[in-house]
């Protein structure tokens, strides 16, 4: 049954039921879905629109609470007609349909303003669960709206500065040397041996691993600001933040490769910055690759961590990256050399990768394949599985130096 596809929310007398407008210009297929939501007691089909033009002109009368939209259409076509909605019901969120599941679609949607993209055939299950979670996503936006009041949003970000956070980032310009592991460990670490609030967010926007590490389901990403980029606020971020057992807040990366595309180096620039405004640490997974969205983390960063292990390819590459963080005049003290994966059997020492980087490697954690394949496989970081292991105790020393380096330069 198509009731089973997510829990209703908490109904009563004056709730209001989601007001849903169909849009598409095939007689059938808006049939269909007046059937499949027939027997959805909190969701109520105000109106089927045949064509975008008459879509527009309904979404503007009837004022619904979401648009499920056709994406090929003859005059105007979904995506044209999401833009003129977007603009005209702004409280309005789109679900956009299509045959057609390529990148291209996909992205150019999201761009549009739609929320959420469903491919033909979809279930009832589907439908009816796009539908809740969209419609969840605009009502939270539309508590968070701020009412105008004289003289207060000066007042509030007059706060929000005084209590800016840091912001750590976790970098390598090789792939594969733990970085993602390492973020969410430490973002834990830190939360849970130093009575701080804290972040992790991922800006490896097209193969994010923090969602998996945590073991969180994707229900809200980063690519759900996108289409709402020129009315960001900390409320509407705070949001779309996933809580996790631990008491770490994340920010997750896309669910789809295709639809990074949709996440701009400005919407990663500004929502660091004021996430870093509500959290005392924000821990920022980042890309192997100094693309602009990369170079935007660092820029804001306080303190760069650069991962490297004891293997020539991942030696080298970070080698490069110095030579470029000199050329950006980054400061030394922003960076913490970290050594992964440090192996008594492997005759690279620390000392010989010092000598040849010339920076110091200020933290070293173990190899420990085995704490780390059990805690990437059940989702479970390894400083809350395997507390005693050297690793987790390394990553916990790791935390603290951190936190005293914060402490050294605002003495």
């Amino acid at each position: 049954m198509a009731q089973s596809a997510s829990p209703l929310p908490n109904n009563s007398e004056d709730q209001q039921k989601i007001r849903l407008l169909i849009v598409d210009d095939i007689p059938e297929t808006r049939e269909n879905l007046r059937k499949l939501l027939f027997f959805e007691p909190d969701i109520d089909v105000v109106g089927a629109a045949t064509s975008g033009e008459e879509g527009i002109q309904m979404a503007i009368e009837l004022q619904p609470d979401i648009v499920l939209m056709d994406i090929n259409m003859p005059g105007i076509d979904g995506i044209t007609a999401s833009e003129r909605i977007t603009q005209e019901v702004p409280m309005c969120q789109i679900i956009m349909m299509s045959v057609q599941g390529e990148a291209d679609y996909l992205r150019r949607s999201m761009l549009a303003g739609a929320r959420e993209f469903l491919i033909k055939p979809f279930s009832s299950d589907e439908l009816v669960r796009s539908i809740r979670r969209v419609y969840q996503l605009g009502l939270q936006r539309r508590q968070a709206m701020p009412v105008a009041v004289p003289g207060a949003a000066g007042a509030v970000k007059a706060e929000e500065l005084e209590t800016a956070g840091k912001i750590v980032a976790v970098f390598s310009p090789k792939g594969g040397v733990g970085c993602s592991v390492l973020a969410v460990n430490l973002a834990i670490a830190l939360q849970q041996n130093a009575a701080i609030k804290v972040a992790v967010v991922d800006t490896s926007l097209q193969f994010g691993d923090v969602g998996v590490l945590l073991n969180l389901y994707a229900s809200r990403t980063i690519a759900d600001l996108a289409s709402l980029a020129d009315e960001l606020d900390n409320e509407l971020i705070s949001d779309i933040f996933l809580p996790h057992s631990s008491g770490v807040k994340a920010l997750l990366a896309p669910p789809r490769p295709e639809v990074a595309d949709t996440v701009s180096p400005p919407l990663v620039a500004e929502v660091l910055n004021r996430v870093r405004k509500m959290y005392d640490i924000v821990v920022v997974d980042t890309g192997s690759v100094l693309d602009d969205v990369v170079l935007n983390v660092l820029d804001l960063s306080d303190k760069i961590i650069v991962v490297t292990t004891p293997e020539i390819p991942a030696i080298k590459n970070v080698k490069l990256f110095f030579e470029v963080t000199e050329q950006l005049e980054y400061d030394r003290s922003r960076i913490m050399f970290v050594l992964n994966k440090t192996d008594r059997r492997i005759n690279i020492r620390a000392e010989d990768i010092e000598a040849n980087l010339k920076y110091r490697i200020e933290a070293q954690l173990p190899y420990d394949e085995r704490t780390v394949t059990m805690s990437v496989n059940q989702g479970i970081p390894y400083v809350l599985s395997s507390k005693n292991s050297v690793l987790a105790q390394a990553t916990v020393a790791l935390g603290k130096q951190l936190l005293k380096s914060f402490e050294e330069s605002e003495e």
